[in-house]
């Protein structure tokens, strides 16, 4: 890790109350790391009897809709522009359902339950390669096992239960 304020190599120093936190020698402060922040959304129809998830270009796993959250931009503005920019479908509504991190990618996961307007999902090519309807069943057997994404979609799917 490098200081991203002069590029001096950081090193591991005690801080009070925080534990070990990069510093920078040079100046001579605390450098906390930083990691990028993203939107996932376990999306439903109207009925919620639906779950859509999306199948990136040359991978066999389904996933959640997800993407990063632009500089200056809300959480829930990234919910609604980022569904969009996937399949071309409108959000009805959204309710946050909770975060996690997520290691492989470093980025803080922000976790949403969308109702999407009714309609055919046309998947954004540049990115994926298929959108799909499943029952709840069959999305909980289609994501990948013990995945971030398996996790929200198991507390989405509790959610709707109650609803």
């Amino acid at each position: 890790m490098y200081c991203t304020v002069c590029g001096e190599k950081l090193t591991l120093m005690f801080k009070q109350d925080e534990g070990l936190v990069p510093y920078c020698k040079t100046c001579s402060e605390y450098r906390f790391p930083r990691f990028a922040t993203a939107v996932s959304m376990v999306v439903t129809n109207r009925t919620k009897d639906k779950i859509l998830l999306a199948r990136h270009n040359g991978s066999e796993d389904y996933i959640l809709f997800a993407g990063y959250i632009k500089k200056g931009e809300t959480a829930e503005k990234a919910v609604t522009r980022e569904f969009k920019e996937e399949t071309r479908l409108d959000t009805v509504k959204f309710k946050y359902m909770g975060s996690r991190y997520h290691e492989p990618k470093d980025v803080l996961m922000l976790n949403y339950l969308i109702m999407a307007e009714n309609g055919n999902a046309v998947p954004d090519l540049n990115e994926l390669e298929e959108v799909k309807w499943f029952s709840p069943e069959d999305a909980i057997a289609a994501i990948r096992k013990d995945s971030v994404a398996e996790t929200f979609l198991k507390n989405a799917l509790a959610e709707i239960k109650k609803l």
